[in-house]
């Protein structure tokens, strides 16, 4: 079946239902415990599956309801990992925080995502996507009192994290996604080992695979950052080359309410691009118009079947309300441009 031009999707998470976890804020514990967890993270797919669907939404995410958070809801499932012994680090070179160590080799006893593809492939028809925390940014999560060499450990990592993307390509995931915030801080570690790294963990997929690049989540200290940053945020301009000489099919950035030049997206010749429409870091919901204007800024650099409208980043600080709100805006404003397109 064809599918229509700009597809939308989101770039990760969505709000988790306060019966499962406590809203509006990142890491959130959950409320339940044990066999009542899991059946609340299954009923909270689902839910997330049918608001997508119900507002339009055309690459369906299961809004990361299974996890705590986007990297550590992924380590927390394989060895070599001491939770308990927590370190302070500085995350991405802006704030501190309580992170788990690395104490032995890097292993995955179990598949760990498997159950959650088969429950959205059952669940719906829409092409899914499944997202994973990029090799480099897990590294930048981590204490590392073991491997002592950062393109070692993401090497490791990256090794893993392949064969957990292969499974879950072979249970139907029509895209993986590979969230890398890392690469908007460390640029020359992304040229020497860090695209390398992400390409072994994407390695001999035949599926869309695309990387998540972000300024980050609405919280204090990435807004904070983000007024460091002068009056044009050019980051990109030193990654994307790069990566439009990988193997990787999709990037994302930020477009909306954001000071990245809009014209960067022309370094990513030949690659499909997710164009941020969405401000996760505004409870404002945006106007379809609004949306539409961002999408027709991102036509005058990237053709049409290459542009899929998306969110700037993740959405569960917000509430569930809003949302939903921002998820229908980003699927009418692609409608006005696709009947536009359909007009020329």
């Amino acid at each position: 079946m064809s599918r229509p031009l700009l597809q939308t999707t989101i770039a990760g998470s969505l709000p988790k239902p306060a019966w499962l976890a406590q809203p509006n804020q990142l890491w959130a514990p959950w409320v339940l415990e044990g066999d009542s967890l899991a059946e609340a993270k299954r009923d909270a797919t689902r839910l997330a599956i049918r608001d997508q669907e119900r507002a339009g939404i055309d690459i369906l995410s299961d809004g990361e309801q299974s996890r705590r958070h986007f990297v550590t809801g992924y380590l927390e499932h394989l060895n070599g990992i001491d939770f308990e012994r927590l370190v302070t680090m500085r995350i991405r070179q802006r704030y501190d925080a309580r992170v788990p160590q690395v104490v032995g080799p890097i292993t995955r006893p179990r598949p760990v995502h498997s159950d959650d593809v088969r429950l959205m492939r059952a669940e719906t028809d829409h092409p899914i996507k499944y997202t994973l925390p990029g090799p480099m940014t897990i590294i930048d999560t981590l204490h590392d009192a073991y491997y002592k060499d950062r393109s070692r450990l993401a090497m490791a990592f990256a090794k893993i994290l392949n064969q957990e993307a292969r499974e879950l390509e072979a249970l139907g995931a029509n895209v993986i996604q590979f969230d890398e915030p890392a690469f908007n801080v460390y640029m020359d570690e992304v040229k020497t080992w860090g695209i390398e790294a992400l390409e072994r963990a994407a390695d001999g997929l035949k599926c869309k695979t695309a990387v998540h690049i972000c300024y980050g989540y609405g919280i204090k200290a990435n807004v904070d950052w983000k007024m460091t940053l002068g009056s044009q945020w050019r980051q990109y301009e030193e990654t994307f080359p790069v990566i439009a000489r990988s193997k990787i099919s999709q990037v994302s950035l930020e477009c909306h309410n954001s000071k990245v030049p809009i014209e960067l997206i022309g370094l990513l010749k030949g690659k499909d691009v997710m164009a941020g429409a969405i401000d996760v870091a505004s409870e404002q919901v945006e106007t379809p118009e609004e949306v539409a204007r961002t999408i027709r800024a991102a036509l005058k650099f990237v053709a049409p079947d290459k542009l899929y409208p998306c969110t700037n980043c993740g959405m569960v600080p917000l509430t569930r309300a809003v949302a939903l709100g921002k998820l229908k805006a980003l699927a009418a404003g692609a409608a006005i441009v696709r009947r536009e397109l359909a007009d020329r």
